[in-house]
């Protein structure tokens, strides 16, 4: 193994355990002293008589401080103050310490409604729901009047979450805090259970809001009801409540057409779609610009960019600015079907209205391009991009430099890595399209060097990048250096995949080692990492060639575990 490989290695070892423990002190048995008297350790000690005047557990705790959890720690503490603590605080842990500290420990200090929202925001946010239903039920029991905003964004993050059911539940709970749930926290829940596609649930809550829940819906319950009988693919249904919605008291608006018209697009009825933004004209109601953007993305999916174009159009004559979603909807269509000049036509109209490419967009406008063969020109696209504050991420930086390795441009591709570098930290996908181009270009003493730098500054290694140091080393001629990287793979409990085993016994027959390739099989085997499909790579290779001598029990596992 090379140098720098080995240096990889040295990188992943942990230091001695014993090292890391203190020395603890040896403790006399009284029996070691046979009718000796054991002294007390407590009455030895100097501050005995301190604590034997102590009349009270409370006297006690007051004569000690407690450390706060950061310093410096403000001397006089309101509560509006310590909201601001918390806001500002990322560490969710030491957000938590913050809020505890000063209700348990800072003198005269009491909790109030606007501290508990401040913390239960933060942590449902941060998706710690666990201590967040714990200050919930302290909240309860504390008898402070709360607001309905925190139940608003406690069913929000549980929507955001995949969690419905809890949802619900929180839903539930809100009488027993002495509130009325308000239509504005039964939308919530409603959307809540759109976004996880519990739709029957939606229009089961819906039928009894007035006589279970006391609450009068309103024309965005309504769009909520239809937007879930959309999604459900039942536009007749949709189309039933946009009748009776009259009927109910609430006059439909453009975002219940939109969202019918939306129904149409996504089940490709672009007749329907269309007729319903006629209906839309025919009101006097001019559709905004998602309106058009739907009716744009039905067109495009169906190929009819004229159609789309048309559209586009129309929104230009009645003075409604397309907004970056509308360009990115076009844009993304043209990039599928390779109209790199209408791509970069829009991008300018785009850049000119001062918006922003998604990182996903820009990605696949570098593809397109790169894909024509013109790498230098995605570079350009970029450094444009960049002008106009285009914010650079490892998803980009990665796109463009797997297409200048793909072209053979290597230090070109470590030149991008490292202005991106100075101002964000690259991600396991960046370092690993850097050394994958670096490893097909023959450059292993670089990719070894990158990989330390990876390892160094807390990047894990994934299966792919221990794939591509094997496949280099195999490539270069040394198959038996990639299996001892595969060894250190399974050290570290990275799992080999298919891949894996395919790249390494390709460089094992290539050089002549077909012995080594029951090592391989072995060893595989007796660490028992090897997956249904990695078994079939065997079956392939190793059981299929007859000249090579391997034991019948590995060969009826190979044949055992690959039919499983």
């Amino acid at each position: 193994m090379t140098v720098c490989h080995r240096r990889i290695h040295q990188a992943f070892k942990l230091p001695s355990i014993s090292r890391l423990l203190p020395s603890i002190p040896a403790v006399r048995s009284a029996s070691t002293a046979a009718g000796a008297v054991a002294a007390d350790p407590f009455t030895d000690h100097p501050s005995h008589h301190h604590l034997a005047a102590v009349d009270s557990k409370s006297t006690l705790l007051k004569s000690y401080t407690v450390t706060p959890p950061i310093k410096p720690w403000p001397q006089r503490l309101s509560p509006k103050r310590l909201v601001s603590m918390i806001s500002r605080q990322q560490n969710l842990d030491l957000a938590l310490q913050i809020f505890d500290h000063a209700g348990k420990y800072h003198p005269n200090f009491a909790h109030n409604y606007e501290t508990y929202l401040a913390i239960i925001e933060k942590l449902s946010r941060g998706r710690a729901f666990e201590p967040m239903e714990t200050l919930i039920s302290q909240l309860q029991k504390s008898r402070i009047r709360c607001g309905e905003n925190l139940f608003i964004t406690v069913l929000r993050n549980y929507g955001l979450a995949s969690r419905p059911k809890l949802a619900i539940r929180t839903f539930l709970r809100i009488p027993s805090f002495g509130l009325q749930a308000s239509v504005r926290s039964f939308n919530t829940l409603l959307n809540t259970l759109v976004q996880n596609k519990r739709f029957d649930i939606v229009h089961l809550m819906f039928k009894n809001c007035r006589k279970k829940f006391g609450i009068i819906p309103n024309v965005f319950t309504c769009n909520i009801l239809v937007k879930a009988l959309c999604k459900k693919n039942d536009i007749d249904g949709a189309s039933r409540v946009l009748e009776e919605m009259p009927a109910m008291g609430f006059i439909p608006n453009v975002v219940t057409y939109t969202t019918i018209l939306g129904g149409y697009v996504s089940r490709g009825d672009m007749e329907g779609a269309r007729r319903v933004f006629g209906e839309i004209l025919d009101r006097g109601w001019l559709p905004d610009p998602t309106t058009y953007t739907i009716l744009m993305d039905g067109y495009c999916k169906q190929r009819r960019f004229m159609d789309a174009v048309k559209v586009m159009d129309e929104m230009e004559e009645n003075k409604v600015e397309p907004n970056d979603v509308t360009y990115g909807v076009i844009i993304e269509a043209y990039c599928k079907e390779k109209k790199s000049g209408e791509v970069l036509n829009l991008l300018d109209d785009m850049l000119e209205k001062k918006y922003i490419p998604s990182s996903a967009l820009c990605c696949r406008m570098i593809d397109m391009l790169c894909e024509e063969g013109k790498v230098e020109g995605a570079c350009e696209l970029w450094k444009k991009l960049l002008k106009k504050n285009c914010t650079p991420d490892n998803a980009i930086t990665s796109t463009l430099i797997h297409w200048l390795c793909k072209e053979g441009k290597i230090w070109e591709a470590r030149k991008l890595f490292d202005e991106f570098e100075k101002g964000s930290i690259p991600s396991t996908l960046t370092y690993n399209s850097l050394i994958a181009g670096m490893c097909e270009g023959g450059k292993l003493p670089e990719a070894a060097r990158l990989w330390d730098d990876m390892v160094e500054k807390g990047c894990v290694p994934n299966a792919f990048t221990y794939n591509m140091l094997i496949k280099g080393f195999c490539k270069v001629g040394t198959a038996r250096e990639g299996i001892r990287v595969m060894e250190e793979m399974l050290d570290k409990g990275c799992l080999p995949n298919k891949s894996t085993y395919s790249i390494l016994l390709d460089g094992l027959y290539k050089q002549g080692l077909e012995g080594e390739a029951t090592n391989l099989l072995s060893m595989a085997s007796s660490r028992g990492r090897v997956d249904s499909d990695s078994w079939g790579v065997f079956v392939t290779k190793v059981v299929d060639a007859s000249n090579i001598n391997v034991e019948g029990a590995v060969i009826d596992r190979i044949l055992i575990e690959s039919s499983a």
